[in-house]
């Protein structure tokens, strides 16, 4: 559901600005990708949070 969090709280990131998913459902590693895609948003990359588990970095572009 790492998709589902991301549109849910991506209204509340100013135009510009960034929100971090961290999640540890491997799908998301092509999910969030393609859902920013799909929606015109800019995916930024992956990287580790700080307890280590993936988080994915999105850019509102709209």
């Amino acid at each position: 559901m790492p998709v589902i969090e991301l549109a849910r709280h991506l209204v509340e990131v100013e135009v510009g600005g960034l929100i971090a998913v961290v999640a540890h459902d491997p799908a998301a590693r092509v999910d969030v990708p393609a859902w920013c895609r799909m929606r015109g948003q800019e995916y930024v990359g992956a990287d580790t949070a700080a307890d280590g588990a993936p988080r994915y970095v999105v850019r509102r572009l709209a």
